[in-house]
């Protein structure tokens, strides 16, 4: 069973940045700078977090993961957003834009 994960990540270093944008663009969809929701499996998701520890440092950078639940649950597929429509590619999430 798939789970939708959140996962915010605070880099200090540029080339880190970079490098975990590129990690976790393979992963998920990006929604917000240093901010992607993730579809993943258990065996997905063990991948990402050693690809991530794997770039960041472990004493200047942080990420955070949150899981929202199931990936097909009405809860994980909820969004406020307020300004601009997220502009990502999967039909599941409903956002609201106010």
């Amino acid at each position: 069973m798939r789970r939708r994960y959140l996962v915010a990540y605070d880099v200090s270093d540029a080339q880190r940045l970079r490098r975990t944008y590129r990690v976790m663009n393979g992963f998920g969809d990006p929604v917000q700078y240093s901010l992607f929701v993730c579809d993943l499996s258990p065996v997905e998701r063990q991948i990402m977090h050693e690809r991530l520890t794997a770039v960041i440092n472990l004493k200047d950078d942080r990420v955070l993961i949150v899981d929202l639940g199931a990936a097909d649950s009405r809860l994980a597929a909820s969004f406020d957003v307020l300004g601009r429509q997220l502009a990502i590619g999967r039909d599941s999430y409903q956002a609201t834009v106010i």
